[in-house]
């Protein structure tokens, strides 16, 4: 296996963030976004024996920056695809202001706070072309849990390369409450925020989840 320090990954994560502005997006100053972040280092440290190195499909961990710190509208344009420069984009066909409405479901029990981390991250392409809610049952039967938007835009933020095509990905963990599942995917070479219907597969489009996550 190769070595991975999860120190030396949580920094990394910290100076993409930084170098990305999103202290002032949170309107805030730089130590005082670290101030925020640092204390996530120790939860990370804690499982480091257990982490296994990152691959293009499957990550040890993400350092997630919440919609209360940094708004939706403006994390998806800082996400790129690998080697592209094209800045995310959000699919029109949500309504104006929709977008919010979409939020976390109870059930996930997020961590409190602007920030937080997740484990265990898996893209989910083995749920390509399955229906969106079967791929949700195979999730609770394994006790993991969907991405919502905002653990999905950290996923691509963190490594472009996790958005391939034939490889995009679902975000269960967010809904309107309606049959709408948001998704992630490529559109004119850059990611692009849009949504699905929980009862349609497609054949590019899997499942994402966690493993947990820790304030």
């Amino acid at each position: 296996m190769t070595d991975f320090d999860a120190g030396t990954e949580f920094d990394r994560q910290i100076k993409t963030l930084l170098d990305l502005g999103y202290p002032a997006l949170a309107q805030t100053t730089e130590a005082a976004f670290l101030d925020l972040v640092e204390p996530l280092r120790e939860p990370v440290l804690a499982r480091a024996a257990s982490l296994r190195p990152p691959t293009e499909g499957r990550i040890p961990f993400l350092l997630v920056v919440t919609r209360a710190l940094v708004p939706l509208e403006e994390a998806v344009p800082l996400t790129t695809l690998a080697g592209k420069s094209r800045p995310g984009v959000i699919e029109r066909f949500y309504a104006p202001g929709e977008l919010e409405r979409f939020v976390s479901l109870k059930e996930l029990e997020l961590p409190e706070g602007e920030v937080y981390v997740a484990f265990d991250i898996d893209r989910g392409e083995e749920f390509c072309d399955v229906v969106p809610l079967d791929a949700l049952a195979a999730l609770e039967e394994r006790g993991r849990t969907p991405l919502t938007i905002e653990e999905g835009l950290a996923f691509i933020t963190q490594y472009p390369g996790a958005l391939a095509k034939n490889k995009c990905f679902s975000l269960g963990g967010t809904r309107l409450g309606d049959r709408r599942v948001p998704a992630l995917w490529i559109s004119k070479g850059a990611p692009k925020l849009g949504w699905c219907w929980e009862g349609n597969p497609h054949t590019w489009l899997g499942l994402a989840s966690a493993g947990g996550r820790s304030s």
